[in-house]
């Protein structure tokens, strides 16, 4: 059988991550021109796009949002090897839901290097996704926090007021104000999904369970 074309294999990836770029160049123009209205309120002169993707404005807004994602992300992955919801789709089922283990590391054809190395090689492959997913929330809380600092910082020093040092700017309410918003709204989106799951369906997306599936039935 002739194998599907590059564009149909990866369609679902491709649309995702031209929708970002599309979203994150409208939110550089617009960010830009907001953080000039506020430089020119204070006086200043406006800053060059270039510029603007070094400030902290740009930082703590991107990195804020980013942050939160990955966390969510990180946290689903890892809860869902422990906890289950009956009737959800996003859980494995209830009953006899132990995956044979030894099963998935048989080496079969296409196999990943990994698993056929074992070692290190196979226990970091096995956990690589929550791995990678960590790090991604690690980087963007700290790109977050550098931000932060960055534009608030700023601001302090347009109305004159004493500055704050990095490691103090982390107790601020102010950056934990910042996470506290993105987490709550990421932790309700997965919160839906989850228990909307239950009794909605959508036909033909693998989110979904099929549409005659009773809702005590737990997806895979």
């Amino acid at each position: 059988m002739k194998r599907a074309g590059f564009l149909k294999r990866n369609g679902l990836s491709i649309v995702f991550l031209l929708l970002m770029i599309v979203s994150l160049t409208g939110q550089i123009y617009t960010g830009w021109k907001v953080h000039n209205e506020f430089l020119n309120n204070y006086g200043k002169e406006s800053i060059s796009i270039g510029k603007y993707l070094s400030s902290g404005h740009f930082l703590q807004a991107t990195f804020e949002n980013w942050e939160s994602e990955f966390f969510q992300m990180a946290l689903f992955v890892l809860l869902t090897i422990f906890l289950k919801q009956e009737g959800s789709s996003e859980s494995r089922p209830i009953e006899n839901s132990n995956r044979d283990k030894r099963g998935e590391l048989k080496s079969v054809k296409n196999t990943p290097w990994p698993v056929k190395k074992g070692g290190i090689a196979l226990l970091l492959y096995k956990n690589s996704l929550s791995i990678v997913l960590i790090l991604l929330f690690l980087i963007s809380f700290s790109l977050h926090w550098l931000g932060s600092y960055l534009d608030f910082n700023e601001q302090q020093t347009l109305e004159g007021k004493p500055l704050t040092d990095y490691l103090s700017y982390l107790g601020s309410s102010k950056f934990w104000f910042e996470s506290f918003q993105n987490w709550q709204s990421e932790f309700l989106s997965i919160f839906a999904i989850i228990f909307l799951s239950i009794y909605l369906r959508q036909a033909g997306s693998p989110q979904s369970k099929k549409v005659n599936a009773p809702h005590f039935e737990t997806g895979e």
